[in-house]
């Protein structure tokens, strides 16, 4: 269906640009989409898939939708309105990745091998995706001699995806046999052709008054038998590697055999084992172990409550909390059981003192943690006002770029001190007094971030926060937008998008990086649904810090924030912000802009 979708969307474009032919050859291959439609519609039904893992559920579920839609759109075809060409090259590219997304899901299984050999197969099957984006919008462009501004971006980047996507993905981890194989295509002359098309595409001559770009008509021939002729070469690819990952599924398969038999057989053997000296055990000494275990069990349970009240704060009595475990004989003679019931006794007291002496240690540690932070940040305000004042002052071009960078970089400062309170239990003294427009808080929160200009923001409407929303989400946003850009290759952009929807705003942060596997996004969504204690001098090395502040942020002011894995292969954040926390848009009074937060009060020393 993936082959097919691909080459009725070029057609479709063919037909309404008015090509010759374009209608017989579109009416074919109409066949044999439905066709393979059929077969997709027949295989992923309820019963099918009723015990799949919900993300492929969810991606069949997807997938069906999106078809229901394809009569519709090719009616818009037959119909012949060339103003349809966008709405039509989008439906189709849309379901070409609903279908990605589905073969993606089916790639993420338990078993790591398997889920490492499929990433390079999905990467050619969005390697090709990307050169068939290219003939589609092309397509649409030959007959009128020129392409739109709109459609030349989209062809640039699926050319530079198409490259980035080669270069990272495809060459370092496809099998030495598959790299071979790939260079020798891309060294053939059909890839050379479409290469010198591109490099002529990628730099045109200057665009008419419409912002169109010209395209050479000697160049539409070349380009079309270079797609003929590639379009079997990377199928070949494509299914050379299915084959290998599948027999890397079987070897799999096979090897799980072996080990679940050897393990039956041991595992039987110690049964026997167990049962044999079971048998030669005394019933007093049986009953004597099984009080000690109820006992013993009963502690257990108990102390998880104490440690949890601990870390409430609670004072606790250790004497009273270590109950004594008594595994007495019945002459009263002392015996193993009995020194071993005094050795759990001693360790229990001794844990629980011990976890009493770091409870202290961990508030006295967060405190004086807090006192240092909150002192830094008034520094920190101190010279961004500083700061502020000398960018009034000055107008010389390069004495200003050093200031706005300075003011950049304590920006970020003042973020990570931030950081710090919120890890040891506080909370940032920044606050506003108004409401804020939305627009203005991811602006604010791209600003305190490295490498900034690679953040593009996407806002539907003019949503405002209230004023005790603009610094949780503006720092949780930051931390997000650092995490992605930290994690993806320049210049690869990081898109955050924004939109009201029915329980409050929506907020996404999209990266093309290296993405998270699925007990990554497991472990991510866990953090954020509960957020643990965060002990910081045994996670000061941890990477994920940023991701322990956005989840106590998320907690406090009821943010929802979800990890999702990208259709670009990254990593797509959710962000829930509840209506309580937005406000509707406040009469204009004065410049747009995010409002200084209220100073940092002073702190005495203590």
């Amino acid at each position: 269906m993936y082959y097919n979708l691909q080459e009725e969307r070029r057609l479709s474009a063919e037909r309404l640009a008015g090509q010759t032919g374009a209608a017989e050859a579109l009416t074919r291959q109409r066949h044999s989409t439905d066709g393979a439609v059929a077969t997709f519609l027949s295989l992923s039904d309820d019963s099918a898939v009723g015990d799949a893992p919900a993300e492929v559920r969810d991606a069949v579920a997807d997938a069906r939708q999106a078809i229901g839609k394809l009569s519709a759109q090719r009616s818009l075809v037959d119909d012949g309105d060339a103003d349809q060409q966008e709405a039509v090259y989008r439906y189709y590219t849309d379901l070409i990745s609903v279908d990605l997304k589905l073969f993606t899901a089916l790639s993420h299984v338990d078993n790591g091998r398997i889920t490492t050999a499929s990433q390079p197969l999905v990467d050619l099957f969005w390697t090709k995706e990307m050169v068939s984006r290219s003939d589609a919008l092309l397509a649409r462009g030959w007959s009128r001699g020129r392409l739109s501004a709109k459609d030349y971006q989209q062809v640039q980047q699926a050319v530079l995806d198409q490259s980035f996507l080669q270069n990272a993905k495809l060459t370092p981890y496809l099998p030495a046999d598959l790299v071979a194989v790939w260079q020798k295509m891309t060294s053939g002359a059909a890839w050379q052709s479409k290469t010198r098309v591109e490099q002529t595409l990628l730099h045109p001559a200057a665009p008419d008054a419409s912002g169109n770009v010209r395209l050479p008509a000697d160049r539409q021939k070349p380009w079309r038998l270079a797609m003929d002729a590639l379009k079997p070469q990377l199928e070949g690819v494509i299914e050379e590697r299915t084959d290998q990952v599948v027999a890397e599924g079987k070897d799999s398969v096979l090897s799980l055999l072996r080990r679940l038999v050897l393990t039956s057989l041991i595992g039987l053997a110690a049964v026997v084992a167990v049962i044999l000296t079971t048998w030669r055990l005394t019933r007093s000494l049986r009953l004597r172990i099984r009080r000690l275990q109820e006992q013993a069990e009963a502690l257990e349970k108990a102390l998880p409550e104490v440690v949890e009240r601990l870390g409430r704060g609670e004072e606790i009595d250790v004497e009273s909390e270590a109950r004594a475990i008594r595994p007495q004989a019945e002459d009263g003679a002392a015996d193993e059981l009995t020194r071993l019931g005094q050795a759990l006794n001693l360790a229990r007291t001794s844990a629980l003192q011990a976890a009493v002496n770091q409870a202290d240690q961990h508030r006295g540690f967060e405190r004086l943690l807090q006192r240092i932070a909150r002192r830094t940040q008034q520094l920190i305000g101190q010279q961004l006002k500083k700061l502020d004042e000398m960018e009034r002052r000055h107008e010389d071009s390069e004495v200003l770029d050093g200031l706005f960078d300075l003011d950049h970089l304590t920006a970020r400062l003042r973020r990570y001190e931030e950081n710090l309170v919120i890890l040891s239990g506080g909370t940032p003294h920044r606050r506003w007094r108004k409401p804020v427009a939305l627009l203005d808080v991811m602006r604010s929160a791209q600003g305190e971030v490295q490498d900034y200009q690679r953040v593009v923001l996407d806002l539907d409407g003019s949503p405002w926060l209230a004023a005790r929303a603009v610094g949780p989400v503006s720092h949780v946003l930051a931390e997000l937008i650092e995490n992605a850009l930290a994690f993806s290759r320049p210049p690869s952009p990081v898109e955050v998008r924004a939109a009201t929807v029915s329980r409050g705003l929506a907020i996404e942060v999209e990266d093309r990086g290296l993405g998270m596997d699925e007990e990554q996004l497991a472990e991510a969504n866990a953090l954020m649904l509960r957020p643990p204690r965060l002990d910081i001098l045994a996670h000061a090395e941890d990477i994920r810090l940023g991701l322990h502040v956005v989840a106590r942020l998320a907690a406090q002011y009821g943010l929802g924030v979800e990890f999702r894995a990208s259709a670009y292969g990254g990593t797509r954040v959710v962000v829930l912000v509840p209506g309580e926390l937005t406000v509707a848009e406040p009469a204009p009074r004065g410049p747009v802009g995010v409002p200084a937060p209220e100073p940092v009060p002073a702190t005495t020393a203590t």
